[in-house]
């Protein structure tokens, strides 16, 4: 790859954390797409699960002191299993019906929680445990299920440092599992580590100014945000799956 397109891919990675950060559930739902332009889909999703560590590892310790930890075991321990099983299955699944589903179903939902404000998902284990299963699935299948937990955790009304830092330690899991199966799936390559440790300082970056924003916005702005970036995000997958 060109120096010039290596600064572009960088830059790119950056603004995918940082916004990552702001919303709440990660910077694999706007990093996958932009790695897509630079390397084949199945390097994409190994590059993504190597990023998402570091990039998970930085929220842990930046956000670490509001962990809901019965949230991490009943969502937690689903989407590690199910992203296993979603990463295998990567190999095999076509995933342009599935992501068009996902874009529709994240479009319905982002737009109930906007529109009527006082409904709240109830904090209940089932509903953490399908959570966890669904986003744990689509993420091993397709590169990202951030958005899926998000738009759960969101339904929680939990405090934006809770939000952050509980979706990042059941991430963490998700993509160690996940990155072990693409491994042996022959998805990551020598030749790219080059750019797996450039993101490396990417995440630590992008995290950091991410927080600095989140310092200076309150719980509701929070949680339009989020909601508001599921929407966009299902929106542009349903477009691009049209075109």
């Amino acid at each position: 790859m060109q120096v010039e397109l290596i600064i572009l891919f960088v830059f790119l990675a950056l603004l995918a954390e940082i916004v990552g950060t702001v919303s709440g559930f990660g910077s694999s739902v706007f990093f996958v797409p932009i790695a897509s332009a630079f390397f084949d889909f199945h390097t994409v999703l190994g590059i993504t699960a190597l990023f998402h560590v570091f990039s998970n590892l930085s929220k842990i310790y930046f956000f670490r002191d509001g962990i809901d930890w019965k949230i991490v075991i009943q969502m937690g321990v689903p989407a590690i299993v199910f992203v296993s099983l979603g990463a295998l299955f990567s190999k095999w699944i076509e995933s342009k019906w599935l992501e068009t589903f996902l874009a529709i179903f994240l479009i319905f939902f982002s737009l109930l929680f906007l529109i009527y404000r006082n409904i709240e998902l109830k904090p209940t284990r089932l509903n953490a445990i399908l959570g966890g299963t669904f986003s744990g699935f689509i993420a091993g299948l397709v590169g990202t299920g951030g958005a899926i937990r998000g738009m759960a955790l969101s339904a929680f009304n939990l405090k934006k440092a809770v939000f952050i830092s509980t979706s990042a330690f059941i991430d963490f899991g998700v993509d160690l599992s996940r990155g072990v199966v693409y491994y042996f799936n022959g998805y990551m390559h020598w030749h790219d580590m080059k750019y797996v440790m450039m993101l490396l300082g990417v995440s630590v970056l992008g995290t950091f100014i991410g927080k600095k924003v989140l310092d200076k916005i309150s719980e509701v702005q929070f949680k339009n945000i989020v909601l508001f970036v599921i929407l966009g995000i299902g929106a542009f997958t349903l477009i691009q799956q049209i075109r």
